[in-house]
């Protein structure tokens, strides 16, 4: 059990389901027809690319971590050797390769460009952390078009939508994240926001990408963009929930309470998605 908890701690399992997720909100709102093939497949991309980019992102951290002492990290804890996260990289990317292939080309260009920016920012990116966050961002917010392009050629203005949203409130989490990591960063000499702008500042641009984020994800209630969650109270419902758990974590943001505003911010991404999944699948008549 020791070993099962060890791996999905450094695969990071929860944001591979959030990746399925997307992609099932994305396929759904673009109305496609339903393939169920093509789902598993679609999933199966999304959990292999997350496990294998994982697994790499923490074998290239391993010495940070071990500075920082981020004994959440089972290779600081010694549960999983580097090498073994090295081998789990090499055998779960070619896997989500292949697995999108299997959906369609379109998806299989997006995983092949994801895998190789992801490969990058762990070997090299991750040095200029202001870079490597807006591309995160960018990275939680692709699941959104590929899950549309799995099912269907042309992408709804809606998905763009989410997806920029995802952006949003990813640089913030990301940034939080750095902050997290600061000494780390310092002796590393890393570039992030934190050791660029100070912790203070660092935490108000992160506190701004999240409200923004906030502000933003009540338009498509608000305004008809698509029939399907404009006035749609189970989206507003779940969106709330989803939009206080952002406003809380900043609260923590500034209290220094750094652990529980990351695991708050990732809550409140979790609920978001279920609000974009409530607004897809239970419109209003």
């Amino acid at each position: 059990m020791r070993k099962l908890k060890a791996i999905i701690d450094l695969t990071r399992i929860d944001h591979g389901i959030m990746l399925c997720i997307a992609i099932l909100i994305g396929s759904l709102i673009s109305g496609g027809a339903i393939d169920i093939e093509k789902y598993i497949f679609a999933f199966l991309t999304a959990l292999m690319l997350e496990i294998g980019t994982f697994s790499l992102n923490d074998y290239f951290d391993y010495e940070v971590d071990k500075k920082n002492k981020r004994m959440d990290r089972p290779l600081v804890r010694g549960d999983i050797s580097p090498t073994t996260a090295l081998a789990i990289y090499f055998i779960a990317s070619p896997v989500g390769i292949v697995s999108s292939l299997m959906v369609n080309k379109t998806c299989f260009i997006i995983a092949l460009i994801s895998l190789i920016f992801a490969t990058l920012y762990d070997v090299k990116l991750k040095e200029i952390k202001i870079v490597g966050n807006f591309y995160i961002a960018f990275m939680m917010a692709i699941p959104f078009i590929f899950g549309a392009v799995a099912v269907r050629k042309e992408v709804p203005v809606i998905i763009y939508f989410f997806a920029f949203l995802a952006f949003f409130s990813g640089v913030g989490r990301e940034i939080i994240k750095d902050v997290m990591d600061f000494e780390g960063d310092k002796l590393r000499k890393t570039k992030s926001f934190p050791t660029y702008l100070g912790i203070k500042k660092a935490n108000l641009v992160a506190s701004i990408f999240i409200i923004s984020a906030v502000i933003l994800s009540f338009l498509p209630f608000l305004v008809n963009v698509d029939k399907r969650f404009y006035l749609n109270p189970f989206f507003l419902i779940v969106l709330f929930l989803s939009d206080s758990l952002f406003i809380y974590s900043i609260y923590f943001l500034y209290k220094d309470e750094y652990e529980k505003c990351r695991k708050l911010t990732l809550l409140a991404m979790i609920f978001g998605l279920f609000a974009f999944l409530a607004g897809a699948t239970l419109p209003i008549k």
